[in-house]
């Protein structure tokens, strides 16, 4: 087992220059080489990790070969498609809007949605809002079992455990989100001839924090291997407007705001991020405990909590199977 010792602050460090010069080399090979695409869409958030795609999308490919795309619908913040916006704007790229609201309309995506609430909260209704979390996994040996949280129109907030049908059924609804915005890149992406920027990073890609033929999907993936903090050192590099780096990472999918750390990783992402780094690299959790902060039980619980992960993130990653392989084709 590695050593604590090997350990520094700066462990997660990395040449923001020399990375993004490789990954801009990358882009162009992917892009030009072997996708044989003639530019790049990326789907912008206005989040650090598609504002990076976009920065090193433009530096790869020139900013006359980038679309950046914003999809929003009734339960994004505003605030995503203003920077968004800022981070085209600033970049000198083409922008296209697609009110994504009509497509999950059309799909019951909100309906869907609302019948799996009120199997929990029957009053659910119009002026509602909500969002679902996990409980505190790292403290305490316990389940994850996510609750849902909803606020009235008066402002009233209730958490209430949720049932596994109810769950499922609020998640299979909004991945819809997800999924409707990859019909649009890909339109963009036929219209242009262009390729499919995905924008996970380490901790998504890995874990699992994506939907599957959603934003999941994408022709190639240049920041995969990036820990999240190393993603914010390449922002700062590429000149990512400030108000971007300072935001905190949000899924954006429900309508009350919500965090990552509260819906998936349980833990502060540079925590995690080095929890990830100790696993990867066989640290114990006693010896890795002093570095993030945390006891050794507390490790020990994200260590198994990232093995679990993995195993329904290997699903998500797959490729779709064949009964044999089908000759001639590679």
């Amino acid at each position: 087992m590695s050593s604590i010792s090997m350990i520094s602050p700066n462990i997660l460090q990395v040449d923001a220059g020399r990375e993004t010069d490789r990954i801009v080399a990358r882009i162009r090979e992917l892009v030009f080489s072997q996708l044989k695409r003639k530019g790049a869409v990326v789907g912008v958030s206005g989040g650090i990790d598609s504002s990076v795609v976009a920065h090193l999308c433009a530096r790869a490919l020139g900013k006359e070969r980038v679309v950046a795309l914003f999809t929003p619908e009734a339960d994004s913040s505003p605030d995503s498609l203003r920077l968004g916006r800022m981070v085209a704007d600033n970049l000198g790229i083409r922008s296209f809007t697609e009110d994504i609201s009509p497509i999950l309309k059309g799909a019951r995506c909100y309906e869907r949605r609302d019948a799996a609430i009120r199997t929990m909260v029957p009053e659910y209704g119009e002026g509602y809002k909500c969002k679902i979390v996990l409980p505190n996994l790292v403290d305490a040996d316990r389940y994850a079992i996510f609750s849902i949280v909803v606020q009235s129109p008066n402002g009233e907030t209730i958490k209430v455990r949720l049932s596994l049908d109810a769950y499922l059924g609020i998640v299979a609804a909004t991945n819809c989100k997800q999924r409707a915005r990859k019909i649009i890149e890909y339109y963009y992406s036929d219209l242009y001839q262009y390729a499919v920027a995905g924008t996970p990073n380490r901790l998504e890609y890995d874990q699992g924090f994506f939907v599957k033929n959603g934003d999941g999907a994408a022709d190639f993936k240049p920041i995969a291997h990036l820990y999240k903090t190393q993603v914010y050192q390449l922002a700062a590099y590429l000149g990512v407007p400030e108000e971007i780096q300072r935001r905190p990472s949000t899924t954006d999918t429900y309508s009350l705001e919500q965090s990552q750390e509260e819906f998936y990783f349980a833990i502060p992402l540079a925590k995690m991020d080095l929890c990830l780094y100790g696993k990867n690299n066989n640290i114990t959790a006693a010896d890795l405990a002093p570095a993030v902060g945390m006891d050794e039980k507390q490790v020990q619980r994200v260590y198994a909590m990232i093995e679990s992960k993995r195993l329904v993130a290997r699903y998500l990653r797959s490729a779709p199977l064949l009964i044999e392989e089908v000759q001639g084709i590679q």
